[in-house]
Parts: C-alpha cells; structure tokens; sequence
C-alpha cells in the first residue's frame, strides 16, 4: 500500500511540474492577448454606440415618411388634390 501511495505521489509530482511548465509557457501568450482584449472591448463599445446612432436614424426617418404620408393623406390635402 505504501509503494503504490509513493508512486501516486510521484505521478502527482510529476504532473505538478508539467503543469508548471505549462502555465510558464502561457503566461506570454496571456500577456500578448490582455492589450487585444481591451482593443477588442474598445471595438465593441464603439460598435455598440454606432448602433444605437443607426437605430435612431432609422426610427427618425421611418417617423419622418410616416408624417409625410400621413400629410399626404391628409383629408384636407386629400381634398386639395381632387380639385
């Protein structure tokens, strides 16, 4: 029982250092991708607020033709143009 419990340490040990290994060689990468992340934020925000810009352009037209086809139809006008 001792043996196999020591060669589960071992094991263990083991991979501990692979691990370590890893998160050594992952560190960098982590490091190079924080600036692209933030750029990646600052993209989205700026996306977001071009968005919203363009939806309410949109509603502002759409209510802009609305006004103008309700003119158009307008009894009063709507008389004006029979005559």
């Amino acid at each position: 029982m001792q043996v196999k419990t020591i060669a589960l340490s071992v094991d263990a040990m083991a991979l501990l250092v692979d691990a370590t290994a890893l998160l050594v060689d992952a560190m960098p990468l982590l490091v190079d991708a924080m600036p692209l992340s933030v750029k990646t934020m600052a993209l989205l925000v700026d996306a977001m607020a071009l968005q919203e810009v363009t939806t309410l352009d949109s509603v502002a037209i759409a209510i802009t033709k609305l006004k103008d086809v309700l003119l158009l139809y307008h009894p009063v006008n709507f008389l004006h143009r029979q005559d």
